[in-house]
């Protein structure tokens, strides 16, 4: 576990810093106006001389050099564009808690609301369900559809159309845009943040709850005559739910891919809508570093996702021939 551990925390560093090298070097390719605040009332003399202060003329290797030492002390510059002169740090430490609380709800309401639609779509391929086969059936055929009207419709189409619908004032008459002084503004970005993840715990759920009600032990275990109940609570959701821990983590990609559009439609102050804002204002300082932030969430999450389902299961290896990934 320690050994593959640290294997796999050294291929996320070496991800992380290849992910941050290409970014680095791809913005030194864009127009200098994102590092001036009012570049169209400077002359050639002033743009070269900040340029030159910036470090900005130096040759690349120097130029990334100097940004790695600035990163590991805790320094990744200052807005040039959205707030001049302010540490980014402190721009984000602004930011962040907002755009977790709101990541975490939307995780807790997918896992409230995906774990069981799982759970009774996979019912409905046994003989282990309700009793009640049209209850089961109905289940399966409505987390089906879900999950494909998820997957396969573009995620702005059913975001737009949340918000339009569900602040009619004609039916529910939620408020359109965020404050964060009012609960209720809260439910519409947060549970359109939370869809992505619902259809793809319950699709995952499904599938490995399926594959485990076909094999041998549960056979066993309705041959005995264990109770239907006993069976899919401490054998197939038990088993089955191991290999599900593993897409926990990473599925806060699905989360923080969202947030961006989600906060930005909503007018959430938060991390996502952070970073559209500086996109649109060429802020290349600010881009740079939360495409780091993100990055590095995107990755520990994939490496969280391993040691977690190493830690559950410790049957399970990822070092021994054969059964390497």
């Amino acid at each position: 576990m320690l050994k593959y551990s640290l294997k796999r925390l050294g291929q996320s560093l070496i991800s992380l810093f290849i992910i941050t090298t290409i970014v680095f070097s791809l913005l030194r390719l864009m127009p200098i106006e994102g590092y001036f605040q009012n570049f169209d009332k400077l002359d050639d003399v002033q743009i070269e001389a900040t340029l030159t202060t910036m470090g900005l003329r130096d040759p690349l290797l120097v130029q990334l050099k100097n940004f790695y030492v600035n990163l590991f002390q805790g320094d990744l510059g200052v807005s040039n564009i959205y707030r001049p002169h302010v540490p980014v740090l402190d721009i984000i430490a602004e930011k962040a808690p907002l755009s977790a609380a709101m990541g975490l709800g939307s995780m807790a309401i997918a896992l409230a609301l995906g774990l069981p639609l799982g759970i009774a779509m996979a019912k409905s391929k046994s003989r282990l369900g309700t009793g009640r086969r049209f209850l089961d059936k109905f289940w399966d055929k409505f987390g089906t559809a879900f999950i494909v009207f998820i997957t396969a419709v573009p995620s702005a189409v059913y975001y737009l159309f949340i918000q339009l619908f569900f602040t009619d004032p004609s039916f529910l008459g939620l408020p359109m845009l965020f404050s964060e002084s009012n609960p209720a503004s809260w439910i519409l970005p947060t549970l359109s943040l939370s869809l992505g993840n619902i259809a793809y715990y319950a699709m995952w759920l499904r599938r490995y709850m399926v594959d485990e009600l076909n094999k041998d032990y549960i056979q066993l275990a309705r041959a005995k005559g264990l109770p239907a109940k006993s069976i899919m609570r401490r054998h197939v959701f038990r088993n089955a739910f191991v290999p599900l821990i593993q897409y926990l983590p990473s599925s806060l990609l699905y989360t923080v891919a969202g947030s961006i559009y989600i906060e930005s439609l909503y007018s959430v102050p938060g991390m996502g809508g952070l970073l559209v804002n500086v996109i649109q204002r060429q802020d290349n300082t600010m881009v740079q570093a939360l495409v780091l932030i993100y990055s590095a969430i995107g990755i520990v999450g994939l490496l969280l996702g391993d040691l977690l389902m190493c830690a559950v299961d410790p049957r399970i290896t990822f070092t021994k021939k054969g059964g390497a990934r």
